[in-house]
């Protein structure tokens, strides 16, 4: 059950780039989660996805040398589901198909995907806390940076081309 959870349903096998295929299985699942529950059900994904990829990836790397497996993709989740909370919230506040802002999509896949993979200040700090913790909240914090640039460049297209 922890190396489903860690892998995210094994998308984290998936080569090349396996951070790359767990942000992407990120996407339909949270189409899923918001169809059935909202951005309020979004937001539980969030929390439960952090609090599981704790506990899988304690599991998972017990006794190994590499603290984060390529394959251990639930901090990708966590991290692109936060990034997609404005898109979310922004759909439910307006009453607008999520799919309507699929710009919002791409910008926060593109954004989590950039600060995941640069590590630039904070996310860097987390990523070399090692560890559960640090594996998952490097993806935390990349999320919540790629969110606010969500949020910003929705601000932008609203206010100078609406």
């Amino acid at each position: 059950m922890t190396h489903l959870i860690a892998t995210f349903f094994y998308a984290g096998h998936i080569r090349p780039a396996p951070g790359t295929w767990g942000s992407l299985a990120a996407l339909p699942a949270a189409w899923v989660i918001y169809m059935l529950a909202g951005p309020w059900g979004l937001l539980a994904g969030v929390v439960l996805s952090y609090a599981l990829g704790i506990w899988a990836t304690r599991i998972e790397t017990r006794g190994k040398d590499n603290h984060d497996p390529s394959e251990i993709v639930i901090d990708e989740v966590c991290g692109q589901w936060i990034a997609l909370l404005p898109i979310a919230f922004g759909a439910a506040n307006n009453g607008v198909a999520i799919t309507a802002l699929w710009p919002g999509w791409v910008a926060a896949f593109v954004l989590f995907r950039l600060f995941d993979i640069t590590k630039w200040g904070p996310v860097g700090w987390a990523d070399r806390m090692h560890g559960p913790t640090g594996v998952m909240l490097d993806d935390v914090i990349a999320g919540l940076f790629a969110a606010i640039g969500v949020a910003a460049l929705a601000a932008l297209f609203h206010l100078v081309l609406m």
